[in-house]
């Protein structure tokens, strides 16, 4: 029986315009690396991932300066939203001018081009997860706080069971051939990979990982991103 491959798929076409930056977030500098180089290098530690596709826009200026892996290709693809861009790399993936020898059966884990601290340790267990049951399955956190609902004039309305509550992060592994299904037609209130394919009717796992694995989305974000890169980057030099 032959054994599942692994490929990811990093979507860094976005503008990152909630950052209010000059340049698109993934090309933030932290510590002499920027988010997308983080980011594409913690996967690159992932021993079973076969290739990782980087998909930037069209127009991408910076994309040809990256210092990345050899594990890793960038194409000028991207959409105007994530999920555009994401359905144009698992097309490119499973076209004959695929870097890689993808296969529909063969699974995709797409990551998020502004996590750049995600746990390789994490990703494997993902992809355990998914090599044991078969099913496609995200990585996130369980809530920690309270969490409350709100109505007219801020006012709460009632306090939700958090136990029930799974914050969605990165990566999300499906099989190229179901991703590619789940995104072939309007992708119209899909906000990830796996509100795509639960349209589909398919089942969805989740397997938690380290809060560390957080996206930069406010300015606050590079706050924190910048004393996480700190603190890791002392550990590795130790």
């Amino acid at each position: 029986m032959a054994c599942d491959r692994f490929f990811a798929l990093v979507p860094a076409a976005g503008a990152g315009r909630r950052m209010k930056l000059s340049i698109p977030k993934q090309y933030l500098g932290i510590r002499g690396k920027s988010v997308l180089e983080r980011t594409v290098e913690a996967l690159s530690r992932v021993e079973r991932l076969g290739g990782i596709l980087v998909v930037v826009s069209p127009n991408d200026e910076r994309a040809s300066e990256l210092a990345l892996p050899r594990l890793a290709r960038v194409v000028r693809c991207g959409g105007s939203t994530r999920a555009e861009t994401v359905r144009n790399g698992v097309s490119l993936l499973l076209s004959d001018e695929s870097p890689f020898p993808v296969s529909p059966s063969d699974w995709i884990l797409v990551h998020d081009a502004a996590r750049p601290f995600v746990s390789p340790e994490d990703v494997a267990r993902l992809i355990g997860q998914v090599s044991r049951t078969g099913v496609g399955a995200i990585l996130g956190m369980p809530v920690a706080d309270t969490v409350k609902s709100i109505g007219e004039g801020a006012r709460i309305t009632g306090t939700i069971d958090r136990s029930k509550l799974f914050r969605a992060a990165t990566p999300q592994a499906f099989r190229a051939s179901r991703l590619i299904e789940a995104l072939s037609g309007s992708l119209d209130g899909v906000t990830d990979e796996a509100s795509a394919v639960e349209r589909l009717g398919d089942p969805v796992d989740s397997v938690p990982g380290s809060t560390l694995n957080f996206k930069i989305t406010n300015p606050e974000d590079a706050v924190l991103a910048e004393a996480v890169a700190s603190i890791l980057d002392s550990w590795k030099n130790q």
